[in-house]
């Protein structure tokens, strides 16, 4: 097999429609592939050993070029290319941003039996990012949360989730995120300083923050992707519970990893149609 590579997107989804294009030293093609419906790409041509620059390129994203060696063998094994949003290195247009829930995901991962991990996320939320027209790190982000959305797929387990166990719901019904401050941590990711009120306590957190592209929607609006996460500890949030097994393991780990996967909609509303 002549040559063999993976398209990615930044968060791991394969890019289907990406062309791969082989030039030799001199800039002359000598190869042209497609990626199949799994991101990846065999293609059988043989080539001659020496060096090659394969450069990738799909509709919506930025072409991506990288150095290939071919050995005697005749196969030129370029791996995993990761292909970046168009526009992912700025950020979006100034001005609000209005988080899109139904395109959204907020989502909490746990250790359990120190073996595994139990995944929960909550349905309702909403909240407001606002690119500050100047300067970055002047931009503002605003969250809320319903703590009783939480779903884990298991309903003993949701009514345990919601009790004053953990999330207190009857108490505390609302989770909130409001940020303080915005740091450039490389080209197109921040960290994102702000303060979580969960449980009835308010500590510091950080996002680890990218930025996933712009791009028009089917209703004529302007929609941005970000990617976000964070690592909580419980007892800092007054949630204490746990149970601990003969083996000294706990039954629910003491961490929790929280994935942010976040659609925004240009504006300070949502569209009807969305």
């Amino acid at each position: 097999m002549g040559l063999t590579a993976r398209i990615r997107t930044r968060d791991g989804w394969a890019v289907s429609h990406a062309v791969v294009t082989v030039t030799d030293m001199t800039g002359t093609q000598v190869l042209r592939a497609e990626a199949d419906a799994e991101g990846a790409v065999r293609d059988t041509t043989e080539l001659a050993p020496g060096a090659y620059t394969v450069i990738v390129t799909a509709v919506g994203y930025a072409p991506a070029a990288s150095s290939a060696i071919v050995t005697a063998s005749g196969r030129a094994e370029v791996g995993t290319v990761t292909l970046a949003r168009q526009g992912g290195t700025e950020l979006p247009p100034p001005g609000p941003w209005t988080i899109d829930p139904v395109h959204s995901s907020v989502a909490a991962i746990a250790q359990h039996l120190g073996i595994s991990s139990v995944r929960g996320r909550f349905t309702e939320f909403g909240g407001t990012v606002e690119i500050a027209p100047d300067d970055v790190t002047k931009s503002r982000v605003e969250a809320v949360i319903r703590a009783a959305s939480i779903d884990t797929g298991n309903g003993m387990r949701d009514t345990h989730l919601k009790s004053a166990d953990f999330l207190d719901v009857e108490r505390f019904p609302e989770i909130t995120y409001r940020s303080t401050g915005v740091t450039v941590a490389g080209p197109d990711r921040w960290t994102v300083h702000g303060e979580l009120s969960l449980h009835g306590v308010v500590r510091p957190v950080d996002l680890d923050l990218s930025y996933l592209g712009t791009g028009s929607d089917p209703w004529g609006g302007t929609r941005a992707a970000f990617k976000a996460t964070a690592e909580l500890r419980r007892e800092d949030f007054a949630m204490n519970y746990n149970q601990v097994l003969q083996a000294g393991i706990a039954a629910i780990g003491t961490t929790l990893r929280v994935e942010l996967d976040i659609q925004t909609v240009q504006g300070d509303s949502l569209p009807p149609a969305a």
